[in-house]
């Protein structure tokens, strides 16, 4: 069973998220920022991560590039997520593998979330 690491502060759109992803069979873990994110970490290696770009204490660019830091997690593949248009998201940061715009279409979670663990495994 895949893990997927889901950053987001905003409850509703964590567990909105949680709920598409494990009715698909993937296993979900949480996290409310940044700090939180790097936290679980350090107890899990998920094959995917849903990474938030606005967040209170330690945002997605910070947490982006700690995670692309540390060689235990840099080649996890990372959908940044945010209701900015991406070309505003990629002035600071462009180290993710895909981009997802919120509001999105569970849809669009799911083809975006296989097709990067797909690409993965074939790495």
């Amino acid at each position: 069973m895949q893990t997927v690491l889901v950053v987001d502060d905003e409850f509703g759109v964590a567990e909105v998220l949680q709920s598409i992803l494990e009715d698909e069979g993937y296993r979900v873990a949480t996290a409310i920022n940044g700090k939180q994110a790097l936290a679980r970490l350090s107890e899990l290696t998920p094959d995917l991560i849903m990474l938030d770009y606005m967040m209170p204490i330690m945002d997605g660019t910070q947490t982006l590039a700690a995670i692309r830091n540390n060689a235990s997690f840099a080649k996890i593949p990372i959908i940044m997520m945010s209701s900015l248009e991406e070309a505003a998201v990629r002035e600071t940061c462009t180290d993710y593998n895909s981009f997802l715009r919120k509001p999105f279409r569970a849809m669009a979670v799911l083809k975006t979330v296989a097709q990067l663990l797909e690409e993965s495994a074939r790495r």
